[in-house]
């Protein structure tokens, strides 16, 4: 049980630690909703990450018969690696 408290201007809720461990909910942005009998708390979905499925597949796909020889040869080149100082 827990009841409405003063924040400033606003109001709040303390929502118990076990709740929050239990839910996984520390650090984390929520979105409240608002239902036929209260209100909703629920995490944010993570946006960042959202359509990078899609947009891989579709890079993928835009350049699947891209050369990427030189770049891939670049990478193992070694020969900087001689007038590095370690």
């Amino acid at each position: 049980m827990t009841q409405l408290i003063q924040i400033g201007n606003s109001r709040g809720i303390r929502i118990p630690k076990p709740f929050i461990e239990k839910m996984n909910l520390e650090n984390v942005k929520l979105d409240l909703e608002i239902v036929d009998n209260g209100i909703l708390i629920k995490p944010k979905k993570n946006q960042i990450r959202k359509d990078w499925q899609k947009s891989i597949a579709k890079t993928l796909e835009e350049n699947k018969f891209a050369n990427d020889d030189g770049l891939l040869n670049d990478m193992l080149n070694d020969d900087d690696l001689e007038v590095w100082e370690w």
